[in-house]
């Protein structure tokens, strides 16, 4: 399962390639990697997703900043991480 901010990173790699014109295919190549897997992560098949160093190659590629692919705030996903409500802080 993708969590909700994996797919947020997968969904701004996709419009970055988009918009510079790039197939999945020409963005593999340049980030030394294979194109299905670029279309499998972009489908949401196999569970795929991008790590960090992913992340890192396409803002090479993309030329841009790793933190173009993230969000500015945190995405708060119930399905992937517990929320913690009460939180105490002792000295």
């Amino acid at each position: 399962m993708v969590s909700k901010i994996e797919q947020y990173a997968i969904n701004q790699v996709k419009a970055r390639r988009l918009a510079m014109g790039l197939s999945q295919a020409a963005l593999a190549a340049e980030a030394n990697l294979s194109y299905g897997f670029i279309g499998d992560v972009e489908a949401g098949k196999r569970k795929c997703k991008y790590n960090l160093n992913h992340l890192n190659m396409f803002a090479i590629v993309l030329k841009c900043s790793v933190h173009d692919f993230l969000p500015t705030k945190p995405i708060i996903d119930t399905n992937s991480i517990p929320i913690i409500t009460n939180i105490t802080i002792k000295n």
